[in-house]
């Protein structure tokens, strides 16, 4: 997973990660404090190819983010992920979810879209590590 949002952060442009992580950003998921904090891994050949994780924010809303080894997008990853996460969702209480996405992250905008989020609001203008400006478009999900 280290690997992925690695290469996902080097290549630019779709994630507000914008420095490598650690290995140890994951520890929160992998021994989480509660059951509302989770990731799911999608794995093919043996090789993990994509991920998604969940976790509250201060008012318990669900945090979504998705991530997916670069050249793999078209493989239905993120659709068979998200299939996993609602149900998990569901399963701890979750009503309602937020996935935040950079606005020039075309990709990331149309498969939130497509998993059923609407769109909520707009930070306008966050700045990146260098300076640039980039809107983040807020989507949300109800779950009943």
């Amino acid at each position: 997973m280290t690997t992925i949002l690695n290469e996902v952060i080097a290549i630019g442009g779709t994630t507000a990660y914008q420095k490598p992580i650690e290995p140890s950003h994951f520890d929160r998921f992998i021994a989480p404090e509660d059951d509302r904090t989770f990731l799911h891994v999608a794995e093919a050949d043996g090789a993990v190819v994509g991920f998604q994780w969940m976790s509250p924010d201060k008012d318990g809303m669900g945090i979504i983010a998705t991530f997916a080894r670069p050249g793999t997008v078209q493989r239905s990853i993120g659709s068979a992920l998200f299939k996993q996460t609602l149900k998990r969702c569901r399963e701890v209480g979750y009503s309602l979810l937020d996935a935040t996405i950079r606005a020039d992250n075309t990709g990331g905008l149309a498969y939130y879209s497509k998993m059923g989020f609407e769109d909520h609001s707009v930070t306008r203008a966050v700045p990146l590590s260098d300076g640039t400006p980039v809107d983040r478009v807020h989507k949300r999900m109800r779950l009943g």
